[in-house]
């Protein structure tokens, strides 16, 4: 379990809180959410990142966390609709491995999930030293016969 020690009082403990508490400190209370439905949908999908994708370990549970996450972006450009959060932030670092580790044709199952995290991948300040994961540009396999 992560833990921030602050300067004043006790340290924070979660990865939820913490990223919260950091979000505010560098005031950029809009990673949070601007709505009630928005803050809602933000906390929603941290709390899937801590319980499910840092819950789950085999690979069942990791090709039903690809498939709910494929079906949700399916109309979405990011996790909680239109805007870039935090929980796409924590997200994209805890699917990072998972991501690393598929196939040309997994990724392309997937592919509302490859899109997401392929421009989140991409967005300003987000991916630092993380390897960039590839993905082609040009569909390897078509329906045509």
């Amino acid at each position: 379990v992560p833990v921030l020690q602050t300067n004043n009082g006790p340290g924070l403990t979660g990865l939820m809180t913490i990223a919260a508490h950091l979000v505010k400190q560098a005031k950029k209370d809009q990673l949070l959410g601007s709505t009630a439905e928005e803050k809602a949908i933000v906390q929603q999908w941290l709390e899937y990142r801590v319980t499910r994708l840092d819950g789950g370990s085999s690979k069942e549970d990791t090709r039903i966390i690809l498939k709910d996450l494929n079906i949700h972006l399916e109309d979405k450009v990011y996790l909680a609709g239109n805007i870039f959060t935090l929980a796409d932030i924590l997200m994209y670092y805890g699917l990072h491995p998972v991501m690393v580790d598929l196939t040309v044709q997994e990724k392309e199952k997937y592919l509302n999930v490859s899109r997401w995290f392929n421009h989140i991948q991409h967005y300003p300040g987000v991916r630092q030293d993380m390897s960039n994961v590839i993905f082609i540009k040009n569909r390897l396999y078509t329906n045509a016969h």
